[in-house]
């Protein structure tokens, strides 16, 4: 079902079967596919193409050029109907591309509100994006990423499979990000290493002076560990320390916690040959 109000120049191709909510404006050439789902006033460009099972909410933007739901870059799909689901405000730029998921991650890539997806960057199959991010020109999220809220991501960084990043971590242009990122934290580098906790970003996300001062002792246990009460101890011992630190205190025990829950291992500390993160 279109809404009346639509907005469809001449030129695109909109499928009647398509479902399109009020005050959106389809832009010429673009093509709409049958199973697309779309919310109310949003924009899309000229030259976009929007297939597959694609739900997006309310007020994105998306510019010229776009692939937004083709099928994932994933030798293994067969056709099975995986979802992309795109939630509101997210502004999609030139050449970027979003694909759905596959039978092997769970048949969804999800996108959450309020992100930027600059210039030629890529969301893979399966991936799951949290709100408020920025995802700087060329950066590629492989299959099988989750990223937090809040997370900004520098021009030509690449994100290997499988990795997690957490909330308001901020990783550097042109990094290989090959291991997990914990929140709050920043990386940059081939392969990534932690470069310290980003201050300013806790700041802007509602972070007060006990959550960074926790933040702080939290790394410096696990990361700098040459204080008596760690010192000598495994990443695992170091991690239970942590804990002890973050108390009650929300922020420090997030941190803790994707610290326990890590499958592919933490990134190294630049200061350090790996800071026994090797049996992370």
């Amino acid at each position: 079902m279109i809404d009346p109000s639509v907005q469809i120049h001449p030129t695109a191709i909109v499928d009647p079967a398509a479902t399109i909510g009020a005050g959106t404006t389809v832009g010429p050439y673009s093509i709409i596919g049958p199973q697309v789902v779309m919310g109310r006033d949003n924009i899309i460009g000229p030259h976009v193409v929007i297939e597959g099972i694609t739900k997006m909410g309310d007020g994105n933007r998306v510019f010229q050029f776009a692939s937004v739901g083709a099928a994932p870059q994933d030798l293994k799909f067969k056709g099975e109907p995986s979802e992309l689901i795109i939630g509101n405000k997210n502004i999609i730029r030139e050449c970027a591309t979003l694909q759905p998921g596959t039978i092997g991650g769970g048949m969804l890539t999800k996108v959450g509100d309020f992100n930027l997806f600059m210039a030629n960057t890529h969301v893979g199959h399966d991936t799951i994006v949290g709100s408020r991010c920025v995802f700087a020109n060329s950066c590629a999220l492989a299959g099988h990423v989750t990223i937090g809220n809040g997370v900004v991501v520098g021009g030509l960084s690449g994100i290997h499979q499988f990795v997690k990043i957490g909330d308001v971590a901020m990783v550097g242009a042109g990094a290989m990000v090959s291991q997990d990122i914990p929140p709050y934290c920043m990386a940059q580098g081939d392969r990534a290493k932690i470069h310290g906790l980003n201050r300013i970003g806790l700041e802007r996300n509602g972070g007060n002076r006990e959550d960074l001062t926790t933040l702080r002792k939290i790394y410096r246990a696990i990361f700098t560990p040459t204080s008596p009460d760690v010192f000598g101890k495994s990443f695992k011992e170091r991690v239970v320390v942590a804990r002890a630190i973050a108390g009650d205190n929300a922020r420090g025990l997030q941190f803790v916690e994707f610290l326990e829950k890590s499958e592919r291992g933490v990134c190294a500390h630049h200061g350090s040959r790996a800071a026994g993160l090797e049996e992370a």
